[in-house]
């Protein structure tokens, strides 16, 4: 029977190898998606095979579902601790601007390289990814969503949805950081640094939640079939 010693030996190998595919998985789906990064490419940079694949998780869908459940949970849980921590009074920013606080910080504060991903799977339209997407953050950003509801009683809250949306569209594009703003602002602008991001971003959505009812569409003007002459109008007498 192997001493206790080699037992442990093998075990912190055995995560040693788990641990370093998911860094390298991490990196490369950031990069180059799910279906742009192959299983061989991920075990030669994890510096493993694809046996420690079928072992630690058994496909490349369940690597991904694995690395989301580790790298998210600690940014729900602090989303959640923050929100708790919300609370008007003398001396505090307006409740809004606390819970928008709340929402983004975890979501910046949690690597780069996790961010990219989950921007690169927000914009992907595969069912996995949208599973994934949905299993890992939809019950906690309910919870954010009947916040901001609650913190802006004169809004319908279709209305509230509506711009909560485009905040997550807003906040996904900052995660990329793919280089267009540096590009436009000639490395003037660098969304890279937390601080600076928020510190803009959250005044610009409070204020964007806040803004006026839209005005209801006019009804668009069904045009002529092809071939045949407006109605003219009748006279009146």
């Amino acid at each position: 029977m192997p001493p206790d010693g080699l037992h442990r030996a093998s075990g912190d190998a055995t995560e040693g190898a788990r641990a370093r595919l998911l860094a390298a998985a991490e990196r490369l789906f950031a990069e180059r998606g799910m279906a742009g990064a192959g299983l061989r490419e991920i075990t030669a940079a994890a510096g493993t095979n694809l046996a420690a694949v079928n072992y630690h998780f058994g496909s490349k869908e369940k690597l991904l579902e694995a690395l989301f459940t580790q790298r998210a949970r600690p940014i729900v849980a602090e989303r959640l601790r923050l929100l708790a921590l919300c609370r008007p009074g003398r001396g505090r920013p307006p409740m809004l601007e606390q819970i928008l606080h709340a929402f983004l910080r975890p979501a910046f504060s949690h690597g780069a390289e996790f961010g990219r991903l989950r921007a690169r799977l927000s914009v992907e339209s595969e069912a996995l990814y949208r599973r994934i997407l949905s299993d890992t953050f939809d019950a906690s950003t309910r919870t954010f969503l009947d916040a901001v509801v609650a913190a802006l009683p004169a809004l319908p809250r279709a209305e509230v949805t509506w711009r909560f949306h485009f905040m997550l569209g807003t906040m996904v594009s900052s995660m990329a950081n793919s280089g267009r703003i540096q590009s436009v602002s000639d490395d003037a602008i660098d969304p890279a640094e937390p601080e600076a991001v928020l510190a803009r971003l959250i005044p610009f959505l409070a204020a964007g939640f806040r803004a006026p009812l839209p005005k209801p569409p006019k009804p668009r003007e069904t045009a002529p079939a092809p071939g045949t002459r407006p109605a003219a109008r009748r006279r009146r007498p």
